[in-house]
């Protein structure tokens, strides 16, 4: 498989991306809807969505806004929940950290739930895939989602309210992810750690600026890793 060129692998990345359009163009609309109703024009909401190019942020920061948070908590609530992106850089690093700089600051800023799910998954399923095989990849898996989710912000910042409620755009979000969470469910390390972040994630709900995601991002991972440590124990 490695063999083949590094243009076979932008297509199979686009291949394994494309289906996220069904959910990159909903949730962007909802996020141009929510950003006309804060007060936004609409320079100022795509600039929004072409700088920080992070949607749960996005939507964090926005609410808090509207909420008159002082904006150092807006800001430090935003990289909060954005953290987790931290954490795909560190999981990816093994796979593009010998690609050129230029590279890997294009990958920094399009690393996104579906491109981090979608080169995870392939990655480990060829594991001698070359490093430009992967890069190739990963902006394949990016490129169908990229466009449609700016283009998603234009079209709600123009028609606004005008979008009727029936029409329920904020399915995109938990499908997106149950989408990517799906195939990446193959250990039980993997079941354990989805389950705790869940578990915690519902009990530290009350805590302020959404900081609860970010604990229950930590106990998932702490709990994921002391299965493996676990497992690997058992097997010695």
């Amino acid at each position: 498989m490695a063999s083949a060129t590094p243009k076979s692998y932008f297509w199979k990345g686009f291949r394994d991306g494309a289906p996220f359009v069904f959910v990159a163009m909903p949730f962007g609309l909802l996020f141009g809807v929510f950003a006309t109703e804060a007060g936004l024009n609409i320079i100022q909401t795509m600039a929004f969505s072409a700088t920080v190019f992070a949607g749960a942020a996005q939507f964090t920061a926005l609410q808090l806004l509207q909420d008159n948070t002082p904006t150092v908590i807006v800001l430090i609530s935003a990289l909060a929940v954005n953290l987790r992106v931290a954490m795909y850089s560190a999981s990816l690093t093994p796979y593009l950290g010998a690609a050129p700089l230029w590279q890997r600051a294009c990958a920094a800023y399009l690393i996104v739930d579906q491109s981090y799910a979608c080169s995870m998954i392939r990655f480990e399923k060829e594991p001698d895939m070359t490093v430009p095989q992967r890069m190739i990849y990963f902006f394949g898996s990016v490129t169908p989602i990229t466009p449609l989710w700016v283009l998603g912000t234009y079209l709600g910042a123009v028609l606004g309210t005008q979008i009727p409620e029936s029409w329920a755009l904020d399915f995109a979000l938990p499908i997106t992810f149950l989408a990517m969470i799906g195939p990446m469910m193959r250990t039980l390390a993997h079941v354990v750690a989805a389950l705790v972040a869940i578990v915690v994630a519902l009990l530290t709900v009350a805590v302020p600026f959404n900081l609860g995601l970010l604990i229950a991002g930590a106990a998932g991972m702490v709990a994921g890793a002391q299965i493996e440590l676990m497992l690997e124990r058992n097997k010695s």
